[in-house]
């Protein structure tokens, strides 16, 4: 069964974006050793997670070509099949991009049955909280910002319940990031 992996920079206080949406805490001026890393993640995946808000401005930002990305970088983005999890649209103006709504865990579910490599989902923040929430996520990749906020958009939701994590790896990288990667105690 494919695994779904999320990748999310995040503050050391645990917040994906500031209280607005604000994302001015990350750092853009990735070295070459976390570039390595993130390659390395992506090797197994065949298949991009994404939420409609996300979807919105992630998928022509990479269209663009944006700047300061390797062109290999960029092809993998735009050429790797996307699913936008909405149930607000019925289908997809983007290329190389399919809507799936309905029941999250269905439909996650559903996507990890199929043959092929790793889901990755990269943030979204509803859907992110949904997705750990209803114990979807089989990894957790933390790129943890060495910056507070003290507020914002929290990683884990208040579910009622703990989220039992074991560490499998933490790995330093030269521009401050550290990449912690978990899986949930099930």
């Amino acid at each position: 069964m494919r695994k779904l992996k999320l990748q999310v920079q995040t503050t050391v206080d645990g917040y994906m974006a500031g209280p607005n949406g604000e994302l001015d805490w990350a750092l853009h001026s990735w070295t070459d050793d976390i570039n390595t890393y993130i390659d390395a993640l992506s090797k197994s995946v065949d298949t991009i997670v994404l939420g409609r808000k996300l979807a919105e401005g992630f998928i022509p930002a990479w269209e663009s070509g944006p700047e300061g990305e390797t062109q290999e970088s960029i092809d993998w983005m735009n050429n790797t099949p996307k699913v936008v999890i909405s149930n607000s649209l019925t289908e997809s103006p983007w290329k190389n991009a399919v809507v799936a709504g309905g029941d999250l865990e269905e439909t996650v579910n559903r996507l990890k049955a199929q043959p092929g490599g790793d889901l990755i989902v990269y943030g979204g923040g509803t859907l992110v909280t949904s997705l750990i929430a209803k114990n979807l996520i089989d990894e957790l990749y933390l790129f943890v910002n060495p910056t507070a906020i003290g507020a914002g958009m929290p990683v884990f939701p208040d579910a009622g319940a703990y989220h039992r994590l074991t560490l499998v790896s933490a790995q330093p990288f030269d521009c401050g990031i550290t990449a912690l990667h978990y899986r949930p105690k099930r």
